[in-house]
């Protein structure tokens, strides 16, 4: 069997490092600006965080890693690591699917994380490793009119997010937590996890990563939540 990395092509490895060089400079200005990042008077409580927000925002409970809820669609798909399949398309000059070799052959990341569900609850400082969203799009180069992202899942749910969030270094396709693989209930093998956004933007059991040339909601977006989803705002609904 061809190796991973020559599979997805020559020069594998200066490309994806030319390419996240050319899209945080693409993005960067407004990646500052985001929030997050930015924020002069954000609401919350506790010490500060790694970007200077409090690390509990407005009306969180934070709860302890073991006690990490679960919550769905009602569907939980089970997709064994050799079944399982990543396209990453739309707006980009070389689409692509990922295989799970694929995805494990690529650079990988570590992000000490918190995790910020919107129905009221934190757990923080969570060890979280897998691939850098910015990494599978320098694989497959975003186009120049490219905006926005939309992720999709297994079960059929889809989030989407602008660029300037979606590529910041701490969004990760997770695979392991705590040092473990992703359980299923938690969506794995991989989901996307958005540190510095409300969870639900980023989806469980994750298949497909779509680059849009404009925004486009969904699944909990058309049904009334923040299409910002700014934890320190207290950016729940529209």
């Amino acid at each position: 069997m061809p190796d991973p990395l020559d599979r997805l092509g020559t020069g594998l490895e200066r490309r994806i490092a030319e390419g996240v060089a050319e899209l945080r400079a693409r993005f960067a200005e407004r990646m500052q600006a985001t929030p997050s990042l930015s924020d002069a008077t954000p609401q919350g409580d506790g010490p500060r965080n790694r970007h200077g927000m409090p690390k509990e925002p407005p009306g969180q409970n934070v709860l302890e890693k073991h006690e990490w809820p679960v919550l769905d669609l009602g569907e939980t798909p089970e997709v064994p690591t050799e079944r399982w399949r990543l396209t990453i398309d739309g707006a980009v000059e070389s689409p692509v699917t990922l295989r799970w070799e694929d995805l494990l052959a690529l650079p990988q990341a570590d992000e000490q994380a918190d995790f910020h569900c919107v129905t009221g609850w934190s757990i923080l400082d969570v060890a979280f490793r897998g691939v850098r969203l910015e990494t599978l799009a320098a694989l497959a180069r975003p186009a120049p009119e490219a905006t926005h992202v939309m992720t999709h899942g297994s079960d059929g749910y889809s989030t989407n997010l602008p660029l300037w969030e979606a590529l910041k270094p701490d969004v990760l396709v997770v695979h392991t937590v705590e040092g473990k693989p992703l359980s299923t209930q938690h969506g794995g093998p991989v989901r996307i996890v958005v540190p510095q956004l409300w969870a639900w933007k980023g989806a469980k059991w994750v298949n497909r990563i779509e680059f849009l040339t404009h925004d486009r909601r969904g699944y909990w977006e058309i049904r009334g939540y923040s299409n910002t989803a700014h934890p320190w705002r207290d950016d729940r609904m529209w």
